[in-house]
């Protein structure tokens, strides 16, 4: 019932929220009569925060539409390559009038970057996909809000989810593949690739890992202590809901995201308080830049997707209650996930010094893992003062982050494929801190 006493009371607040953005734009307009009047700003403001705390957020765009490349502007056109119910492999495809491929960008590798499937949209990650752009082809997993998902397609669980990402490596090629994960897909990704080097296949050149949760038994979160601590029949009676009849996925269980962005705010509620109160005083100040910024923010992080069921919970008890990878006894529709069978492909991982979500050691215990890897193919970053968002998105993830992922990709995007494992050992290694016509360049 709870799914449907939300969605009541969000048709209740509608009207008021509506005539709260009325009132704001009545009353903050330039040359209009009541902007004039006393109070009228802060009038105009206080309508506004009204508005952006009731109202509705959507998926936003990734609105990539053009990069720079050795100050060339070069067009993006975002396509579907692979479209699945509850996933869409998206590729960013870049333009140039350089028919003599100048600009280098025709051989530049092809990058996959697995986003988060845990609550917020793949758009979390546009800072990602822009900063790689000038220098790789990408893709990236587009993950569909299960509440859009008719119940007809059938449950989505955690093996499905691996089994969607062994598909986009195979239908993009691991040939020159580098593989992103930002998060939550650390984990499904090494089980991914693990399953398909242990069948023989070809795997990615590299795998590149931030902040995620392959081993939480280290330096555990707030996150990761709820998670362990609760049961996992909790999680079900009281996180997992059905769609309501006025979706497409009417009757799925799924954990709600307006559920999960309750838990996103509580873990910080002081500070998402005072953001709101200096949004406030910016509007009443007349810093349109600063509340510009606000309202990018939350354009984002306000934009929340359901879950599947099965998949949440696949989740909370693979990876946060019986920690399978680490202890390797995880099986995956029949087949043991063992990351040792990774040969020829290069390993980085990437931690924030400050992140509360994945804490310090839990990413770089995928080294201890994939023994298969030859000393020569690893690395490992720990970027001081960062926080979770900080190793993916913003000035340190442009500035600190992305040059080594860049030249980490660089260097093993011919050397990779040839070189294959150390001996395997007991122990993690000690790691080192213009034309007339119009061409494609991607290929």
């Amino acid at each position: 019932m709870m799914y449907q006493l939300h969605e009541l009371n969000r048709s209740l607040l509608a009207p008021f929220t509506e005539l709260a953005q009325a009132n704001a734009r009545i009353f903050g307009a330039d040359g209009t009569w009541l902007s004039s009047l006393p109070g009228a700003a802060r009038v105009a403001a206080g309508n506004e925060l009204l508005h952006r705390i009731g109202k509705d957020y959507e998926k936003p765009p990734f609105a990539i539409h053009q990069v720079v490349k050795d100050g060339h502007d070069v067009p993006v056109v975002e396509k579907v390559a692979l479209d699945r119910p509850f996933c869409r492999l998206l590729r960013f495809k870049r333009y140039t009038d350089d028919a003599r491929n100048i600009l280098g960008m025709k051989d530049q590798p092809t990058v996959l970057v697995v986003a988060p499937l845990s609550g917020h949209h793949a758009t979390l990650l546009r800072d990602t996909v822009r900063t790689l752009l000038p220098d790789h082809k990408v893709y990236i997993t587009d993950w569909v809000d299960a509440r859009m998902v008719p119940k007809g397609a059938g449950a989505f669980t955690l093996d499905d989810y691996i089994a969607y990402i062994q598909d986009f490596i195979r239908h993009i090629g691991a040939g020159r593949l580098h593989v992103v994960s930002v998060c939550q897909p650390t984990v499904p990704v090494l089980a991914a690739i693990s399953l398909m080097a242990s069948r023989g296949e070809d795997v990615p050149r590299s795998m590149v890992m931030m902040g995620g949760p392959i081993d939480t038994r280290e330096s555990p979160t707030a996150v990761n202590n709820l998670a362990a601590k609760r049961p996992l029949w909790w999680f079900e009676n009281n996180l997992i809901h059905v769609v309501p009849p006025n979706y497409p996925g009417r009757g799925r269980r799924v954990y709600p995201g307006f559920l999960q962005h309750t838990g996103f705010v509580a873990m910080n509620p002081e500070r998402h308080f005072m953001s709101h109160w200096d949004f406030y005083q910016d509007l009443v100040k007349g810093d349109l830049e600063d509340a510009a910024s606000h309202r990018r923010f939350y354009d984002e992080y306000n934009a929340v997707l359901d879950m599947p069921a099965e998949y949440y919970l696949d989740t909370i008890r693979v990876v946060f209650q019986d920690h399978l990878l680490p202890h390797g006894t995880w099986d995956v529709a029949g087949e043991r996930v063992d990351p040792a069978a990774i040969r020829g492909s290069a390993l980085m991982t990437i931690e924030g010094e400050l992140d509360d979500i994945s804490g310090l050691g839990q990413t770089r215990a995928a080294h201890g893992l994939c023994t298969g890897v030859a000393d020569a193919d690893r690395e490992h970053l720990t970027v001081e003062g960062a926080g979770h968002y900080g190793i993916f998105s913003g000035r340190r993830w442009r500035t600190q982050v992305y040059p080594k992922v860049r030249d980490f990709i660089a260097g093993h995007d011919v050397e990779a494929a040839t070189r294959r494992a150390a001996p395997v050992r007991p122990s993690q290694p000690e790691l080192p801190e213009r034309q007339h016509h119009r061409h494609v360049v991607d290929g």
